[in-house]
């Protein structure tokens, strides 16, 4: 089991990039992320809830055998976060690539509440939820450019 929890808490290994491991976990979301564009938006809500709450356990999990608190190698909260960012989008290859861009942007820079997520919530909650609020900036501000420029 404990195999398997760090396979895919680290995206199938990405997590242990020597550099950058948080963009190349991101590209992990890449498959999923053309799933979820051919679900309907009610059950690509359920699925990414799902989704959301599976990376939450496995974060968690894998937090303990790594022994150290929201881990590098720990990449399933960027696929949270590039699924949020990418929800419910019309996905054109510009709007694929601005909205990892603007993920990666708003995971570094974590604007509130994900910095509290990030320091403050314990646990695999703690480790996605930084994520998922990026991944929502990220959509927020791509769907506000798509109404004006895109």
């Amino acid at each position: 089991m404990r195999g398997l929890i760090l396979f895919l808490a680290t995206g199938a290994y990405l997590g242990y990039a020597p550099v950058a491991s948080g963009t190349f976990g991101s590209l992990a979301a890449l498959p999923l992320i053309f799933v979820f564009a051919t679900l309907p938006p009610a059950v690509q809500f359920l699925a990414l809830g799902v989704f959301i709450g599976v990376a939450c356990w496995l974060a968690g999990a894998a937090e303990g055998y790594l022994g150290e608190h929201d881990s590098g190698k720990i990449v399933i909260d960027e696929v949270a976060g590039f699924l949020c960012a990418t929800a419910w989008l019309d996905l054109t290859p510009t709007r694929l690539i601005l909205a990892f861009a603007l993920f990666r942007l708003f995971d570094i820079l974590k604007p509130p509440p994900a910095r509290y997520f990030d320091r403050q919530v314990a646990g695999g909650l703690g480790v996605v939820f930084d994520d998922v609020v990026a991944g929502l900036y990220a959509n927020l501000v791509l769907r506000l450019l798509t109404r004006s420029v895109l």
